[in-house]
């Protein structure tokens, strides 16, 4: 049967898409990847010059980059810059690609990793989108725009809604009884929060949104704090170079951008280059520097910031893990625990436990009046993070699962309605 509904969470960090038919339950779409299948596709484009410029997107634009990285051009979390009106284009060899023509191509990839099950385009299509856009000063009607550039063509009707709505829909088959339900959604880019009024099996409206709330802290941030911590010391943060017969601290910009993974792509050219060889000569621990330098000439960017997600999903599940990297020349080792962790990222938990505050707030409804909270997305698994809601609403009224896969589902469900403007944004 043609499927008529698709949800896709098109997220900062991985997307994931759902179809069903009339009246049926939705089917996770799986991707054949490289080492495994997976229902999880990467959002990573690499593009590459082999008689003329290609490109692969999701777990083979990784393996892609991380066979040949020097001769590659590799973008991730590119769903951050939506809304950004300080980005034009991406510079890929001698292409200027806007926003939209990254979104486009990388469907488009998705769509061919499919084995066929996106062939036959759905009638309906609902789309996740944040509460709030990721970026400094967001532009919400810039970011729609570019999303309907970007999904033009891709299926028949599209329509937009809140990310955590699509969460909502998904936890609601667990509950038998009416109950006034949080979401708390933790992407790559932005956390969101809705309260829903769930009403009993069989209702002719099942979901009822109440209030919402978002921010641009999540994964992605909580990785800067791990870089900006633990890493950036390690490659000169913090010291000195002479400058005639003056010590001077080592300028901020090199660390913010190298900080920054869309910009540290970006430092691998020779006006960049010579200035930190140039730099290094001068430095007080020329060594450090020297690392940063072999990160940078040997496109390892990927490579850190992979390691530094390792050790934060590490530290998940045990109290104290190793940070490892290696490569370039460049060896980095050394313990870190939960503890530490907890302190770098607290300024974000606060921002974050106010905007939760914001979410009751819009809805009218008080924490005692919440029935359940569905705790979704990767970050969503940080001990630190769920403590937040222990503290708030007790151990026994928190649920989770499907982390990674339960907004795409109940997406779909949503494009199974009979009236989707009920839930769109």
């Amino acid at each position: 049967m043609t499927p008529t509904a698709l949800g896709l969470d098109f997220g900062t960090t991985n997307s994931v898409v759902a179809l069903a038919g009339a009246g049926g339950a939705p089917e996770m779409i799986e991707f054949a990847g490289p080492d495994t299948v997976s229902a999880v596709f990467r959002s990573a484009l690499c593009f590459w010059e082999d008689a003329g410029v290609q490109v692969e997107a999701g777990p083979w634009a990784i393996a892609e980059y991380l066979e040949y990285p020097e001769g590659s051009r590799f973008l991730q979390s590119f769903k951050s810059v939506a809304a950004s009106s300080a980005f034009e284009h991406a510079s890929v060899f001698d292409k200027r690609l806007r926003f939209e023509d990254l979104g486009r191509t990388f469907l488009g990839k998705l769509v061919a990793h499919a084995a066929g099950k996106l062939d036959s385009r759905p009638e309906r299509i609902v789309v996740g989108r944040p509460i709030e856009y990721a970026g400094g000063r967001p532009d919400p009607k810039l970011a729609r725009a570019r999303y309907d550039a970007m999904f033009a063509g891709f299926g028949g009707e599209i329509h937009y809604v809140y990310e955590p709505i699509g969460a909502a829909f998904s936890y609601a088959r667990r509950l038998s009884d009416p109950a006034t339900l949080l979401v708390a959604d933790f992407g790559g880019g932005t956390s969101d929060f809705s309260v829903v009024r769930v009403d009993a099996p069989g209702a002719a409206r099942r979901c009822t949104a109440l209030g919402h709330a978002g921010i641009a802290i999540a994964g992605d941030r909580f990785d800067y704090r791990i870089i900006d911590q633990l890493v950036l010391p390690l490659l000169g943060k913090g010291g000195s170079y002479r400058s005639f017969d003056k010590m001077l601290e080592i300028p901020g910009g090199y660390f913010a951008d190298f900080g920054d993974w869309s910009r540290l792509a970006l430092m691998r050219n020779r006006r960049t280059l010579e200035a930190l060889h140039k730099l290094q000569r001068a430095a007080e621990d020329p060594a450090a520097i020297g690392r940063m330098i072999a990160i940078i000439e040997n496109e390892l960017g990927y490579r850190l910031y992979d390691a530094v997600g390792t050790l934060k999903r590490a530290l998940s599940s045990v109290a104290q893990a190793e940070f490892r990297f290696e490569g370039g020349g460049v060896k980095l080792a050394t313990e870190v625990r939960r503890e530490e962790f907890e302190t770098w990222i607290a300024p974000d938990l606060a921002r974050i436990e106010a905007t939760i505050d914001r979410a009751l707030a819009a809805s009218g409804a008080s924490a005692a009046a919440i029935d359940r909270v569905f705790l979704t997305g990767g970050s969503s698994l940080i001990p630190a993070v769920r403590d937040i809601f222990v503290r708030r609403f007790g151990e026994d009224r928190i649920g989770s699962g499907g982390e990674l896969t339960s907004i795409a589902h109940g997406l779909a469900m949503v494009a199974q309605e009979e009236d989707v403007s009920a839930w769109a944004s």
